[in-house]
């Protein structure tokens, strides 16, 4: 119960910040992403404060043994760089340069009950979907 109330919680502080930084609106991160154009720097002040909670953030908590609420850390161990990572860099990159929304701002933007929030997200479930299907996964994306 413990886990799911500090999951509930942060996801909503998650989406409060997406929503005051504006990252669930895909024109204005479209605009920040128009470096040739009419270019809006705002964003890259959010990106550089989640960067430095993040730094701060993981020197504090890695100094436990282990997490509050977990046994153990679930950190990645792989170091390599295959097809496979790059090709879904390139995809993220590519959809979130022509839409303007990435999977988190995308969900939070369905509070506000938009048909494009809508159609993204049912076509990123479908195609996440259709790669399990194509690869046979069977991996649970948490514990």
């Amino acid at each position: 119960m413990a886990r799911n109330l500090a999951a509930l919680v942060a996801g909503l502080v998650f989406g409060l910040g997406l929503a005051v930084s504006r990252m669930v609106d895909p024109g204005k991160v479209l605009a920040f992403l128009d470096v040739a154009g009419r270019w809006d720097p705002s964003l890259a002040l959010v990106m550089a404060g989640a960067l430095g909670v993040t730094l701060i953030g993981y020197r504090l908590v890695l100094r436990r043994a282990a997490p509050l609420l977990a046994d153990s850390f679930g950190l990645p161990t792989r170091q390599d760089i295959d097809a496979r990572l790059v090709g879904g860099a390139a995809l993220f990159g590519v959809g979130w340069g022509l839409v303007g929304f990435c999977p988190g701002p995308a969900i939070a933007s369905l509070a506000y009950g938009r048909l494009s929030s809508v159609l993204f997200v049912a076509a990123m479930l479908l195609g996440m979907a259709f790669y399990r299907v194509a690869t046979g996964s069977t991996q649970k994306l948490a514990p």
